[in-house]
């Protein structure tokens, strides 16, 4: 399709992502977020080898790399601090062809604002859209319109378009677990500098990982049923209380953390979902498929979403409709075996059944390193970033 005008909802890495492709396209593009003022959501963001090469594509891969943490070692260790197992990712990187980098969120973000040529539109909440067979206008909050070609919907976990697709309300599906995130400075009595580690046991989580500006990305896990994650009690007072007795750099990480800046959020995820389009709507990103985090697949396959929109569009004449239904045939199977896998990994890590997390924790004890890389590399693989 020529001349199209393309309409994204949100302004998060999936909506970004597409716009940027879609601009590169030649369509001209108008970006909408509800925000007064863009934060972003979190402290960091595992992009995976898949999420790097679409930045690649982009024409963004030193800007990546320049963001990106030196990620060469994934260490397993006992929530008591022993070694399980030591993977060099070395071979994960021959294989699929790209490094993965891990990346604070403001960092990215401001990546994206910058590769973004057009002014994004802050202080308009979507409300809904009226579409006919020439064109889709989106409605705002504030009275205004904007009408084009296709609309892309960005816009979140708890997306309006998303019911406006599927004819019916589909609501967020809690995870199971609380998660808390933030920044801190490296140091080696945390974890060695190109070091992921990652603390497992009693069904929780401690993990550190290399960004750039010599800082580790952190998060904590917490099993909790939804009404007691509800309730948010002091940051590192509940971090003490809930990793009492882990290994010493666990401690000494709570004690470093600043609660004002450290994220405690409620894990969710959406779908599979039994339609990602309707005429010229597209859901992308978290709208289409929140993911569990327990793969750091969620924001990869927004950017895959924006690549294969902007392919279909760009590659196919007969209709917008028409290449929204490729997109979506394309990237329906993908995501939501992504997000099906994500939601069993989180049961698993997280102790829905014990019995099936000791079996975990005594598998991560006896597999090879190239079992672990050779499954990151299948689900990096089967996507459209070969």
């Amino acid at each position: 399709m020529n001349n199209l005008k393309a309409i994204v909802i949100g302004a998060g890495m999936g909506g970004l992502g597409s716009a940027i492709a879609l601009q590169q396209a030649g369509y001209e593009v108008e970006v909408y977020d509800r925000v007064s003022e863009l934060r972003p959501v979190g402290a960091g963001i595992s992009l995976w080898s898949n999420g790097v090469k679409v930045l690649n594509r982009l024409g963004l891969g030193k800007e990546v790399a320049q963001i990106g943490g030196q990620m060469d070692v994934m260490q397993y260790r006992r929530h008591t601090g022993e070694l399980i197992s030591n993977i060099d990712l070395a071979p994960l990187v021959a294989e699929v062809g790209q490094r993965p980098y891990p990346v604070a969120r403001a960092d990215l973000q401001a990546l994206l604002i910058n590769a973004y040529s057009g002014e994004i539109k802050l202080g308009h909440t979507f409300i809904g859209l009226e579409q006919d067979d020439h064109s889709v206008t989106a409605l705002f909050e504030n009275g205004h319109t904007a009408t084009g070609g296709v609309l892309v919907a960005a816009d979140g976990v708890r997306s309006v378009a998303r019911k406006y697709v599927l004819g019916e309300a589909v609501d967020p599906q809690y995870g199971g677990y609380v998660n808390w995130n933030g920044l801190v400075p490296m140091s080696d009595d945390l974890a060695p500098k190109t070091t992921w580690a990652i603390y497992v046991g009693e069904f929780k989580r401690a993990s550190l990982m290399p960004v750039a500006g010599d800082r580790f990305y952190f998060f904590f896990d917490m099993p909790m049923p939804k009404e007691a994650a509800l309730e948010a009690g002091d940051i590192r007072t509940d971090l003490t209380q809930f990793f009492a007795g882990w290994a010493d750099p666990v401690q000494t990480l709570i004690q470093r953390i600043d609660p004002a800046k450290t994220n405690r959020v409620l894990i969710h995820d959406v779908g599979p979902l039994n339609s990602l389009v309707r005429g010229r709507v597209a859901l992308l990103g978290d709208s289409a498929h929140a993911t569990c985090p327990d793969l750091g697949q969620g924001g990869c396959q927004a950017l895959e979403d924006g690549f294969v929109l902007t392919h279909y569009l760009t590659t196919t004449t007969i209709s917008v409709a028409d290449a929204l239904q490729r997109y979506e045939a394309e990237r329906k199977e993908r995501t939501g075996a992504i997000v099906t896998k994500a939601r069993s990994r989180a049961e698993q890590i997280h102790g829905k059944d014990p019995i099936a997390t000791q079996q975990w924790y005594d598998q991560l004890q006896h597999e090879k390193p190239s079992d672990v890389t050779d499954a990151i590399a299948k689900i990096i693989l089967r996507g459209p970033m070969k």
